[in-house]
């Protein structure tokens, strides 16, 4: 019975059939690859011509032209002769005519031309920066200089609100200006007095050794002469200036840092508002920004500290306090 059953029972076939993409496998991974390797090529390409100049791009054209034995180098004997059109020479082969002349246009600026280099570059203007750097740490050394020498000198503190001290777009400005019942000079006149040469004398003392060149100008108040025409503000103006030039130089600093010495009347008030109030007379003394050049080495001297100023015979007295100058 039970054999009878098993031979009744149907045998089952199972087939498998694989699909019909089974035979490509990976293979479209492979193109796809290839495709993108391509294109980050293509672009790579694309970014370095655009970023090298024009000289650069004919040296790689000349590397990459045929080579023949024949008499022309172009495998197709043409014009251009297997160069690129911008090498001098290139229309003058056998099979272009002599008069025949192409102007190229010049490169722009930053594509190897030779009048942008040397201009510009980043180490130029990082020199620049470097030295507007240190100009403008020697003003402020300078500044810091002649603010504590006049403050720990007892005999010229009453001069201290008569120095006055700005950073300006010109360069270091140092004035020194009258007060009321303070002046610099005799009124009408250009021989300064003791106290004013001790106040140019420290002025000195912090500028010998700084590279730029100098300027002064002479101001005066707005109240003219009582009589005469020969001799005014302008003159005045300019014979006090130089009388601070000639004095400066007998404390050392040499002729050839003197940029120009004029003299500017009242037409420059420190006090635009009360053109006669003596704090417009003055000396301006101005170290020029930009016009440093190193001075050679020379030999050490001795600094002289701002007490040995006031410990000197002459650093005392002959200071006409309380004075109240008439005129100029």
């Amino acid at each position: 019975m039970a054999d009878q059953q098993e031979q009744k029972q149907p045998i089952i076939v199972k087939k498998v059939k694989k699909g019909g993409h089974a035979a490509h496998g990976g293979a479209w991974k492979i193109a796809y690859a290839d495709f993108v390797t391509a294109m980050m090529a293509f672009f790579l390409l694309l970014w370095l011509l655009n970023s090298v100049s024009q000289e650069q791009l004919e040296g790689i054209s000349n590397y990459f032209a045929p080579i023949s034995v024949a008499e022309s180098t172009s495998g197709s004997g043409s014009v251009l002769g297997g160069k690129t059109i911008g090498v001098i020479g290139t229309m003058d082969v056998v099979a272009a005519r002599t008069t025949v002349t192409l102007d190229m246009p010049p490169p722009k600026a930053g594509e190897g031309s030779e009048d942008d280099e040397g201009e510009g570059s980043p180490d130029e203007k990082e020199a620049e920066e470097i030295m507007r750097e240190k100009e403008e740490e020697q003003f402020k050394a300078a500044e810091e200089s002649l603010r504590i020498a006049i403050r720990d000198i007892p005999s010229l503190q009453e001069l201290a609100k008569s120095l006055l001290i700005d950073n300006t777009p010109e360069g270091l400005r140092i004035q020194i200006s009258d007060q009321e019942g303070l002046a610099m000079f005799p009124s009408g006149g250009a021989k300064m007095y003791r106290h004013t040469r001790k106040i140019i004398e420290l002025v000195v003392l912090a500028i010998k050794t700084m590279p730029q060149k100098i300027s002064i100008s002479g101001h005066t108040d707005a109240i003219k002469f009582a009589a005469g025409d020969d001799y005014g503000n302008w003159e005045l103006s300019a014979d006090r200036a130089n009388a601070s030039r000639r004095a400066m130089q007998e404390l050392g600093i040499p002729e050839e840092r003197f940029a120009k010495v004029i003299g500017l009347a009242a037409n420059d008030p420190l006090l635009s508002d009360d053109p006669t109030n003596p704090t417009n007379r003055r000396l301006s003394i101005v170290l020029l920004r930009g016009t440093g050049v190193q001075p050679p080495r020379q030999k050490t001297e001795r600094q002289v500290a701002p007490q040995q100023v006031a410990s000197r015979p002459e650093a005392a007295g002959n200071m006409p306090a309380g004075q109240a100058p008439d005129g100029q």
